[in-house]
């Protein structure tokens, strides 16, 4: 007997693999949004900064007199080396004109006569190492001594004129550093025309080496100065952190960040800097200015112009951003160990 199927009507079919979905695509709308969203959360990292920046700000004028007498000592303590190197750097440029001013002379033998003396300067025209060249004849050198000595009389009792010819000569620009000038010298005294060759430049030379040992001083004391800035601006942070010790507290127990409490602390360092940079600024003028006047009058005494003048706008740049730098150093420095050692109970 043929066995029939017996169809129940429940046919078992193959399971369905489930369609996965098509990945989203970032449309233009989307794109907006995360570049809205970065530009949100610079705008709010920059204006809690301002905020900060202006509650610091308002908080150091809660207390103006004790502030005030911080910015002073730190004004006071920036004022001294800014003063010692605007002084150094007057006296190097006016070293510096002195010594392009420099000049050879050549006191020529003699037995060497005027055609001969004449050949010599266009012999030493072809020098690169020459800039220019001045001669100054032997009755020429007779005449502006008669009239600048006042001896004219006893030099007309003289038979012969005792004066040689001189040639002077300007080292060229790439030629007055010092020692450009000392080759230049032992190169020009070889002449068999020259009898002494004279450069007076070592007195230059050591206004130059008692500028750089200046300097070196200078450099010294401004940084122990600097230490000092920052004990005075760390002294003053810790004794701020110390009067809000509960407020830092309860801050720390809601979840605030050592970086979140550091900051108003920070700014007031910089602004310590800041105001303390502006009063030795403020000194070193009112000093320059209070000095000008009678340096020009010894300048004049001498024949020149040398005057102090104000601070450059290097110096007052480099004031400026020295203050507040020093200011968050000191503030960062007087601020991490003690924000540690806060905790709440």
């Amino acid at each position: 007997m043929a066995r029939r199927r017996v169809n129940t009507g429940a046919s078992r079919s193959a399971p369905k693999r489930e369609a996965k979905p098509a990945p989203l695509k970032r449309g233009p709308a989307a794109k907006r949004s995360g570049r809205v969203g970065i530009g949100r959360r610079l705008r709010n990292y920059f204006g809690l900064h301002f905020h900060v920046l202006t509650t610091s700000l308002a908080q150091l004028g809660r207390s103006p007199g004790g502030n005030l007498m911080t910015a002073l000592v730190i004004g006071i303590a920036l004022a001294l080396p800014a003063t010692l190197h605007v002084f150094l750097d007057k006296i190097a440029g006016l070293g510096a004109s002195w010594q392009e001013s420099a000049q050879v002379s050549l006191f020529l033998k003699p037995d060497v006569s005027e055609r001969r003396a004449a050949q010599l300067m266009q012999e030493l025209g072809a020098w690169p190492e020459i800039g220019r060249l001045d001669y100054i004849s032997p009755q020429q050198a007779l005449s502006d001594f008669k009239q600048n000595s006042g001896l004219g009389d006893a030099l007309a009792l003289l038979d012969d004129n005792p004066l040689p010819g001189v040639v002077v000569v300007a080292p060229a620009m790439a030629h007055q550093a010092p020692a450009a000038a000392e080759a230049l010298l032992a190169r020009l005294s070889q002449l068999p025309e020259v009898e002494l060759a004279q450069l007076d430049l070592e007195w230059v030379q050591r206004l130059h080496s008692l500028i750089g040992l200046a300097q070196r001083a200078v450099l010294l004391l401004g940084g122990l100065l600097a230490l000092t800035v920052l004990f005075v601006i760390g002294n003053t942070i810790r004794l701020a952190i110390q009067s809000r010790y509960d407020e830092i507290e309860v801050v720390k127990l809601i979840g605030g960040s050592d970086a979140f409490v550091r900051r108003p602390f920070l700014y007031n360092g910089m602004w310590f800097g800041l105001f303390g940079s502006l009063l030795a600024w403020l000194f070193v003028n009112l000093l320059l200015f209070s000095l000008n006047g009678p340096v020009r009058q010894l300048a004049r005494l001498y024949g020149s112009d040398f005057s102090l003048g104000l601070v450059d706008i290097r110096t007052t740049l480099l004031l400026l951003l020295l203050g507040p730098l020093l200011g968050l150093l000191g503030a960062w420095l007087a601020t991490g160990r003690r924000l540690r050692a806060i905790e709440p109970a």
